[in-house]
């Protein structure tokens, strides 16, 4: 199921691959779906995608250590920026499967994307 965000998602410079809202809503059971925002950002105003699992930016190192390297990834944050670099961070570690929210939250919001409060 990758294979399609693949085509149709491009790659950044940094090895991983962009994912607009609305595509990545389509492909949400086929990824891990991991949210790099802070506690409180994630039961915040923004709220979070169903199935999200909360990994703090300072925090994804440790927790890759136990991921597999050809698992699918979505990370998400309030605008895509944290979950770039942990996207870049991922794909420089050899992670094969890495996709970032582009424009996270505030874009899924914006797209009046289903959320978990």
């Amino acid at each position: 199921m990758t294979e399609a965000l693949d085509t149709s998602s491009p790659r950044h410079p940094a090895g991983f691959r962009e994912v607009e809202p609305r595509t990545a809503l389509v492909h949400l059971g086929s990824v891990r779906i991991v949210d790099v925002r802070e506690p409180h950002e994630f039961t915040g105003d923004l709220g979070h995608i169903r199935g999200a699992e909360l990994v703090p930016l300072n925090s994804v190192g440790g927790a890759a250590s136990r991921w597999a390297r050809d698992e699918a990834l979505l990370l998400v944050c309030r605008s895509g920026g944290r979950s770039g670099r942990a996207a870049a961070a991922l794909a420089q570690a050899g992670f094969t499967k890495v996709y970032n929210l582009n424009g996270g939250m505030l874009a899924w919001n914006d797209a009046g994307l289903p959320v978990e409060r």
